[in-house]
């Protein structure tokens, strides 16, 4: 039998199923870092598509955006409490994947 989603598990996925947000916000988990630091840490993202993900976060109320203005300007991205509240989910879906994912060191979940 199918069971419906339901609007809170679309609304989630709406946001965090986007590519490169999740590792986005696993980035930001160690504390606040610095636009180019964050894009070294997410390896593949183009700057473009990092400004409109952390634009996105920030509008969600998940992230934060802080200016030095130096000189040099710098603008440095942290979590606010709301995407800080995803830790514990966060882990819980790493721990999931090495467990249960093709490739995981763990193997496939039975």
């Amino acid at each position: 039998m199918c069971t419906e989603a339901g609007s809170a598990v679309e609304r989630v996925f709406g946001l965090l199923g986007k590519r490169w947000t999740g590792m986005i916000l696993a980035a930001l988990m160690g504390g606040p870092v610095h636009f180019a630091d964050l894009r070294r840490a997410v390896p593949g993202i183009s700057e473009r598509v990092l400004s409109d993900r952390l634009t996105e976060l920030a509008a969600a109320d998940m992230v934060i955006r802080e200016v030095d203005p130096g000189p040099p300007l710098r603008v440095s991205y942290g979590l606010t409490d709301t995407g800080a509240a995803l830790r514990p989910a966060l882990v819980e879906l790493g721990r999931w994947a090495e467990d249960c994912l093709p490739g995981a060191a763990g193997g496939a979940c039975g």
